[in-house]
């Protein structure tokens, strides 16, 4: 038989599934996930016995960590020395558990997240109440296995005398499977415990009634009476945990927020960094100075803030951005009969009753037989001192032990047990009172035995053993609660105002799509001239917009996209400085081009709505309302059609005419109403009908009769028309002339397309961009007012070869 031939062949996916799923069922049984019954994983169990085990109790001196992990490490946790003392750790520290289970001595870390000592430094030995997870261990009451190496014995589970799960939680991630259970206050769940031994039908709301829910051991506030039902029911839910708080005035009128309580897991320098870093990035305004004085009377931190602060602004600023509010969520997974199982609390506490009644049922077995031994040996012992004289007579005629032993049995019908007690018996018993005390002690051993078999008979007896054991528990231990819960959960609402100083403020949209906010004073340092602004070169301002930091502006895209920007996001330059692009600011595609930028400042403000022109004569009318948004990404404002293009976007008030004019001269007056209010993604009605080569090039609004309309051509034509002569019509026509082309081979021509339009009621000046990259202003008076029907009188002059590409109107 060759080499390869001894060989089965394996496929990859089979064998790596088999180790995997062996190696998900080890961590899952034997590592992360504690046991429903004592509420440990494995290495602290194993820690708690080892410490038992080798005397470490708090009735003997402290001993040195490193010995009592190296017990562990030798005798039951074949993994390495670093896990082991980090579980030691976490039962010694008293911000995580809610009973520590290792009473430590030095350095065992700090809710400042500081690491503990090294195990050869500090010392412990086992708590008062972790006696009460081990007691009775050595009377059967438990399982033992195997170590890993087969040398000793370990407990398959503690026997646990309190609900250790429920009382100090949990914390574990495993394969496919994590745990997240809370501590919950020991008088609660004992109680409650006991309410389930009395109903075991008992109702999730009366069971509330007794365990409220989790009491952290760093106190608290916990908010959400709502989530904590769901995680009682189900076994997950979602909680909201605040630090207890206080404003306090101090002399001068100044307020300063004292925290006293920070939520469980926190760690408290990580806070106290965090806010001292908003203070200095100034997020928000107001906060003067943060300080941690927490020390032996407990833990304090201060934010002083600065006068005239607003103090709940600014609490609830700091509630809302950083961990001095968290959320917790439930997800209470423990092993029950070897698999993992989410679990609402009437299952966990059923699971602990089921192992209490095995615990005192074996622990009644032990003792009993124990009992049932000693009244057999008494019995014989009283026996023999009835007929004693005969008994030392039988001895003497021995030979030896055996013999004498043999003749006892057969003498007298002794047992071989109480002939091997008379045998041992030491003279100086043979006193009148000690025959006594024999017959007394027989008697209170037979009343043991009477009780032991009754509550072995009896569940109620049972039950009532247990019910006691776990009250004397709960008398001895029991603390009162620390964390305090709130039924409804406040939303925390923060003003503007409180993160952003109220300033007025320039911002600027180039062309070219460069964005800056500039402060009035460094504009008036620049001397005050709107045309000294920094661009690039070729670049100019397409939109200068006078606005407060408190604002929002509304950018509005050709493709129909919208974004909300917060004027103080705005980044800061000085005035002569070209800014940044808008792609850092806002994430705007390539392909997409800026249309309008609109400020606001208040969207819920009554009779105001967004309308939208586009290039294929659509027009659509939205509330404004519907347009507040917490999201910075693009979101679709519009509807806009194939080979379509939004050409103006304009806040409204819903009582004006809207006046759309076409590139061939065509325009069209009608009622803004007469275009309902659509959602925000609907495209919009038709406007005006476009002939197959034309489209919009400017939308104005017109109130009232007064003023002119103002046209210029591609090669600088321009004319006023009176506004007078463009009726109000029905949306949706092919609307009336504005301007008459000239069109021959001996004509000079007046343009093939109009460039923008604007309805004037005063002077305005306009500037000409040409096409060659120059521009010429001119005012709205130098241009002649004629006939709709009219070809106008050239305003801008230009060469042969050029064109003017845009217009903008100065400000």
């Amino acid at each position: 038989m060759t080499i390869l031939e001894k060989f089965l062949p394996a496929y990859l996916e089979e064998v790596v599934g088999d180790r995997f799923g062996r190696y998900s069922k080890y961590i899952i049984q034997d590592r992360a996930i504690p046991d429903v019954r004592d509420g440990l994983k494995p290495v602290q169990r194993r820690i708690l016995y080892a410490m038992y085990d080798s005397g470490n109790t708090p009735d003997k001196p402290y001993r040195k960590s490193a010995k009592t992990v190296g017990d562990v490490m030798g005798n039951y946790h074949p993994h390495g020395d670093a896990p082991i003392y980090e579980g030691m750790v976490r039962m010694a520290q008293h911000w995580k558990m809610g009973h520590m289970l290792v009473d430590g001595h030095g350095n065992w870390g700090s809710i400042d997240d500081d690491p503990p000592a090294a195990m050869r430094y500090t010392e412990a030995r086992l708590s008062e109440i972790a006696m009460e997870l081990l007691r009775d261990i050595e009377k059967r009451t438990v399982l033992f296995k195997d170590n890993f190496d087969n040398t000793t014995k370990e407990p398959v589970v503690l026997p646990a005398r309190y609900p250790n799960l429920l009382v100090n939680g949990v914390s574990g991630i495993s394969s496919g499977f994590a745990t997240e259970i809370p501590p919950h206050n020991l008088r609660e769940v004992i109680d409650a415990c006991i309410a389930m031994m009395d109903r075991p039908d008992i109702e999730l709301d009366d069971l509330m009634q007794i365990m409220k829910g989790p009491d952290f051991p760093t106190g608290g506030i916990i908010m959400g009476s709502e989530g904590i039902r769901e995680a009682f029911g189900s076994g997950k839910g979602r909680i909201y945990l605040r630090s207890r708080t206080e404003i306090e005035t101090m002399r001068g009128g100044v307020q300063q927020i004292v925290i006293t309580e920070i939520p469980y897991q926190v760690v408290k320098s990580r806070l106290v960094t965090a806010m001292e870093n908003i203070r200095l990035e100034k997020k928000i305004e107001g906060i003067s100075v943060v300080r941690d004085e927490s020390g032996r009377n407990g833990l304090r931190i201060v934010v002083e803030l600065k006068k005239d602060a607003d103090a709940q602004g600014i609490l609830a600023y700091l509630f809302k951005k950083t961990d001095l509010q968290v959320t917790y969520n439930f997800n209470m997974v423990a092993i029950v009969n070897k698999t993992p199982k989410q679990m609402g609390v009437k299952e966990i506490l059923r699971a602990y009753i089921e192992h209490q009644k095995e615990v005192v049922t074996h622990r009644s077995q032990y003792e009993l037989e124990k009992a049932e031994d000693r009244a057999h040996v008494l019995e014989g012992l009283a026996k023999a001192l009835n007929i004693l004289d005969e008994v030392i007579a039988c001895i003497k005629a021995s030979k030896n032990r055996q013999d004498a032993q043999n003749n006892l049995v057969a003498q007298f019908g002794f047992t071989e047990r109480q002939a091997d007690s008379i045998l041992t018996l030491q003279l100086y018993r043979l006193t009148n009172l000690e025959i006594h005390s024999i017959e007394k002690e027989l008697n209170d051993v037979q009343k043991t035995i009477a009780y032991l078999r009754g509550i072995l008979s009896s569940e109620k007896k049972l039950m009532s053993v247990i019910k006691e054991e776990m009250t004397g528990i709960r008398n001895k231990y029991g603390i009162d609660r620390r964390s305090d819960i709130q039924n409804e959960v406040e939303e925390l609402k923060v003003n503007l105002e409180v993160m952003v100083s109220a300033e007025d403020v320039f911002v600027t949209l180039s062309n070219e799509g460069y964005i800056k906010r500039t402060s009035k004073l460094s504009f008036t340092r620049s001397g005050g001239e709107l045309e000294k602004t920094g661009l690039k070169e070729g670049d100019y301002i397409r939109h200068l917009l006078e606005v407060n930091t408190l604002d929002n502006l509304l950018i509005f895209t050709q493709k129909g996209q919208y974004y909300l920007l917060p004027v103080h996001q705005v980044p800061e330059y000085k005035w002569k400085e070209n800014g940044t692009a808008i792609v850092n600011v806002i994430p705007t595609p390539k392909d997409d081009r800026i249309v309008n930028v609109i400020p606001v400042r208040d969207f819920e403000e009554p009779g105001k709505s967004l309308v939208f022109v586009s290039k294929r004569g659509q027009v659509k009318r939205t509330e404004l309302k519907d347009y507040m948004t917490n999201r910075s990404i693009g979101i679709v404002a519009s509807k806009v059609g194939e080979n379509d293009a939004i050409l103006d976007v304009q806040l409204s008030t819903n009582d004006k005419d809207i006046l759309l004019v076409t590139k061939q001269g065509m325009a069209i007056r009608f009622k803004e109403d007469e275009v309902n209010p659509m959602g925000r993604a609907a495209a919009g009605v038709r406007g005006i009908q476009l002939k197959d080569d034309d489209e919009v090039i400017s939308a104005e609004w017109i109130d009232g009769e007064e003023g002119e309309l103002l046209v210029v051509t591609d090669l600088g034509y321009a004319k006023r028309s009176l506004i007078l002569d463009y009726p109000v019509q029905g949306r949706g026509g092919k609307g009336i002339i504005t301007f008459e082309f000239k069109d021959g081979k001996r004509v000079k021509p007046n343009g093939s397309a109009l460039v923008k339009a604007y309805a004037v009621k005063e002077e305005i000046l306009i500037t000409a961009v040409l096409q060659s990259g120059e521009r010429v202003s001119f005012s709205s008076e130098s241009t002649p007012i004629e006939q709709r029907k009219s070809t106008g009188k050239q305003a801008v002059a230009i060469s042969k070869t050029d064109l003017i590409t845009d217009l903008l109107k100065v400000d």
